[in-house]
């Protein structure tokens, strides 16, 4: 590109904030120029405003932004959002009326029917929903939201299944702590530890999954037709969510033709070479330890999906396990990658 597209980020110093700032520096098609939380931060330098959690420095592209309120008008066109849920709802909304095209990690939007749910590898035609929104919302600008953190390795590592009935299926999470932001959980809790339970995350992981693999229907999108249970489980890892999932389908596929489904997945963001996209979405690895959080969810700048020990169930068809980073692939590195295939699409 000649000239980037300035870009903004909602809910700038928190966690999955940071994550903007970072993935944004650098950036090949964007420019973070725009910062924007709460009433507090406002008017201060974002390095003075910001209590940087991340490995390494903050970057100086953003350190000597302004903060701004998170109100619409001066912020660039494209907004990321990291809101908190508690005030998400109005603040997107507000930017959306005024004509801004908003990405967000936040939950509040998701599950609307005229909002694409998107994993752009996955379902990159729901972003036909943006029309349907405009006309039924009367807004200038836009919403498209990025999944939770566990639903979009779900979604992407069952994929190559669809084609073959997806009926009913259960999954067990085993979550990262950097997935309850900062301060987190106490580490009293959490070392040596498993909590078995997340708050509202089990509701999002049986439902998110269902729109994401759901079809396009010209004006919504048809839920995939089967039944997910979810255990969420919050585990000493600091980053990458690793699942278990066991899955009953309609058609039998032999072994071998759901490895070459697995090993040739691709999308859009592949084929269009997007600059935050994975060379190959889904990884299968062979060895029987592996996937493995420490080892593999940062590689490929943790937007890779990587899954493994795919063997037969003795209850449902198959069973296997599959992991995604987080804080990348799970948050701000989904919502980036989104907006660069809206990009492609002609939609920015």
């Amino acid at each position: 590109m000649s000239s980037r597209i300035e870009v903004g980020v909602l809910g700038a110093t928190g966690m999955v904030g940071q994550n903007f700032a970072r993935l944004l520096d650098g950036h090949p098609w964007f420019e973070l120029t725009w910062v924007g939380a709460s009433d507090r931060s406002a008017g201060k330098k974002y390095r003075d405003a910001t209590n940087w959690r991340l490995d390494g420095v903050m970057p100086e592209s953003v350190a000597n932004l302004t903060v701004n309120e998170c109100k619409p008008g001066s912020a660039p066109k494209l907004v990321f959002s990291s809101m908190d849920a508690n005030v998400a709802t109005e603040i997107e909304q507000a930017f959306a009326e005024a004509g801004h095209m908003v990405v967000s990690n936040s939950k509040n939007f998701r599950m609307e029917s005229d909002v694409p749910l998107l994993v752009p590898e996955v379902n990159a035609d729901h972003l036909g929903l943006l029309k349907v929104q405009r006309e039924k919302r009367g807004w200038k600008g836009g919403i498209v939201t990025n999944p939770n953190c566990v639903a979009v390795p779900l979604a992407t590592a069952l994929a190559p299944f669809k084609q073959y009935g997806i009926t009913r299926l259960i999954t067990t999470s085993m979550q990262a702590v950097s997935g309850a932001g900062y301060p987190g959980v106490a580490s009293m809790d959490i070392l040596g530890n498993v909590i078995p339970y997340i708050g509202g995350e089990e509701p999002k992981v049986e439902e998110e999954p269902l729109k994401i693999l759901g079809d396009f229907a010209g004006d919504r999108v048809v839920d995939l037709n089967a039944k997910m249970s979810a255990h969420c489980n919050r585990v000493p890892v600091i980053d990458g969510h690793m699942l278990t999932v066991s899955v009953e389908l309609a058609r039998k596929p032999s072994l071998e033709e759901l490895l070459r489904e697995i090993n040739a997945f691709r999308g859009l963001p592949q084929e269009r070479k997007l600059p935050s996209a994975p060379p190959v979405p889904l990884v299968y690895m062979t060895e029987n330890d592996r996937p493995q959080p420490r080892r593999d969810g940062p590689r490929d700048g943790g937007m890779t999906v990587f899954m493994g020990r795919l063997r037969p169930c003795s209850i449902f068809d198959w069973k296997f396990v599959c992991l995604g980073h987080n804080t990348i692939r799970g948050a701000a590195g989904a919502a980036v990658l989104n907006a660069e295939l809206m990009h492609s699409e002609g939609l920015l």
